[in-house]
């Protein structure tokens, strides 16, 4: 009876990580300061409702310089003083599908992370939040970033 249970929980712990990477997430979540990124964030649908939009609030500091327009979606992109700082992609992402959408941005020169700001919304109007989690931020919505290289001196 203990085998069974241990294989029981050891399924369980294996399907989590599956589960948890499924999130509404950016990627990657490595690159380095100063760096122009091709950045894609992936938009599943993983309850029973669809989702209809996906939000990105983009970080002080990172500038968006161009968008993947894929077909048969619409996005909204809200600037201020000329730089983006907000996309909103509308969809429809039925359950067990997912889409990717992306862009390219300049990252900033400086810090230790990027913290993206992810929401979804889904077609009974409710909206998950994927950047705070019970634990604090999410790490499927921070980049990383490794200092700039710098020029070797002669």
């Amino acid at each position: 009876m203990k085998t069974g249970i241990r294989l029981i929980a050891a399924a369980v712990a294996l399907a989590l990580p599956a589960v948890a990477s499924a999130h509404v997430s950016v990627w990657p979540r490595e690159s380095t300061q100063g760096a122009t990124e091709r950045y894609t964030i992936r938009i599943p649908t993983e309850g029973t409702v669809a989702t209809t939009t996906a939000e990105l609030d983009v970080p002080e500091g990172v500038i968006v310089e161009v968008l993947l327009a894929p077909s048969g979606w619409k996005h909204q992109v809200t600037r201020r003083d000329d730089r983006i700082v907000a996309i909103v992609w509308q969809v429809d992402v039925k359950p067990g599908e997912f889409i990717e959408v992306g862009f390219v941005a300049r990252n900033p020169r400086q810090g230790a992370q990027i913290v993206w700001t992810l929401r979804q919304r889904f077609a009974d109007g409710t909206m998950t939040d994927w950047t705070n989690g019970p634990q604090g931020l999410r790490p499927t919505a921070i980049t990383r970033l490794a200092a700039m290289a710098r020029p070797e001196s002669r």
